[in-house]
């Protein structure tokens, strides 16, 4: 029993250790330190959507050599083996091999011949000369589709570093708002003493110092909720980065205070329409259709191809005999039950939708500028206002303080004018982080976000 306990200690210990390497082994191949630039750069190469996006890059790639081996001739071999006693195939097969003799015009030997072997290697070549266009239109409709695929990887790129900067920026401001509670629960703990040395002394009732230990209690719940803000912050930011979630960072970056926007909504707006990547790739998406289009077209025309066979037949690989044929095919579909007239309507139905897309895009990217805009504008102008709030209150503190201490005013005047001051300090973080927030946002809305 003892012995089974301690293998059972053994085993869990071991996956313990496992645990710990691995999750040390993690956290050695990332920096201890995290600039906001870092954070980008380890999105940029870890997040799994660009991986995904890469991919579809390739795949439009070999879609661009699939749509170019249609200009190409193409070479088959085959090799087939039959056993006949079939008049006529037994004639063919001494005739392809060569083996045909006086005697076997006899009239027995012709209705009624020995079964023979026959090995045929066959090489086969067909060129395609001309197929009313559809190769060639099929390829550019490829080439588009690699275009549209590398302006989606772009669009990717910018809302991955969007995401991070926005997680990253919620790390800050969970981190400025625990540092604001940790403030408070300082001058709360002061507060406290004080009340505790009053009540001593009999200046002061017991409901002062019960209302400071309220108010300390208050305090500690909000750092436990603060402190789990931060944890699901930097779990958030590990996510927009793409790598484990127990890897921690030491951010380096604060929230700092944002200028203005820059350029004016309506120059923001001629930004967006003209790189907007979504309306880019909805463009050649267009154009794609208008190849398909023309690809569909291009089924009541003729097609012409060049075609050659080469034969190899023996019977017994003892000898053997070849031929060859060298020929050109023309073919032209007369009715195939409305299948090309179909396949170009649904192809002008498609480049119908494509540019409905195309004007519901352009419609919601001018209502992202102009949100994202108007949210930054609001934000700037809360800075500057929080910046206001937070002086006021602090000064505000420093005089309930001083009357506190000369017996003028209660504890009650003190605790509040001290949460008036941690409201403005949090409401201050807030702000920073909204025009943070809001300016990559706006960026990101006008297509520019990669750009200085």
């Amino acid at each position: 029993m003892h012995r089974c306990r301690f293998s059972v200690f053994v085993v869990l210990a071991g996956l313990i250790l496992s645990q710990r390497v691995a999750c040390c082994s993690e956290s050695s191949s990332y920096p201890s330190v995290l600039s906001i630039e870092q954070a980008v750069e380890i999105a940029l190469r870890e997040n799994p959507a660009l991986s995904a996006a890469r991919s579809q890059v390739e795949i439009a790639e070999q879609r661009v050599v699939q749509g170019r081996a249609g200009f190409l001739p193409r070479l088959n071999v085959s090799e087939g083996f039959q056993r006949s006693n079939n008049p006529p195939q037994v004639f063919s097969n001494k005739l392809n091999q060569e083996n045909f003799t006086p005697q076997d015009f006899a009239i027995d030997r012709l209705n009624q011949p020995n079964a023979i072997n026959d090995f045929a290697t066959n090489f086969t070549a067909t060129w395609p000369l001309f197929d009313g266009g559809q190769s060639w239109h099929g390829w550019q409709q490829a080439k588009l589709g690699q275009e549209a695929a590398g302006r989606a990887l772009e669009r990717s790129r910018q809302e991955v570093i969007a995401r991070t900067a926005d997680a990253y920026a919620g790390v800050l401001l969970a981190r400025e708002n625990l540092a604001v509670v940790e403030s408070a629960m300082t001058a709360a703990r002061a507060h406290l003493s004080a009340a505790e040395t009053r009540y001593g002394s009999g200046l002061t009732v017991k409901s002062d110092l019960l209302q400071a230990q309220v108010r300390l209690a208050e305090l500690e719940q909000q750092k436990l909720m603060a402190q789990s803000q931060v944890e699901v912050a930097r779990s958030a930011l590990n996510a927009a980065m793409g790598i484990p979630d127990p890897v921690r960072f030491e951010l380096t970056d604060r929230l700092q205070a944002e200028s203005g926007t820059g350029d004016p909504l309506d120059a923001w707006l001629a930004i967006a329409r003209e790189r907007r990547l979504e309306l880019q790739e909805l463009d050649v998406r267009e154009a794609m259709a208008r190849e398909e289009i023309e690809k569909a077209r291009a089924g009541h025309l003729p097609n012409l191809d060049l075609v050659g066979n080469y034969q190899i037949h023996t019977e017994d690989f003892d000898g053997s005999a070849d031929n060859y044929s060298v020929g050109a095919v023309l073919s032209l579909n007369l009715f195939s039950g409305l299948a090309p007239s179909a396949k170009v309507s649904e192809a002008q139905a498609f480049r119908r939708q494509v540019q409905a897309l195309r004007r519901q895009m352009e419609s919601q990217v001018f209502l992202e500028v102009r949100q994202a805009y108007t949210q930054t504008a609001s934000a700037l102008q809360r800075i500057g206002v929080a910046d206001q709030a937070v002086r006021q209150a602090e000064e505000a503190l420093r005089i309930v303080a001083d009357r506190y201490s000369s017996g003028l005013l209660t504890i009650v005047d003190l605790l509040t004018a001290e949460a008036a001051l941690q409201q403005t300090r949090t409401a201050q973080s807030r702000a920073r982080h909204d025009a943070i927030v809001g300016k990559t946002h706006l960026r990101l809305a006008a297509g520019v976000l990669e750009e200085k």
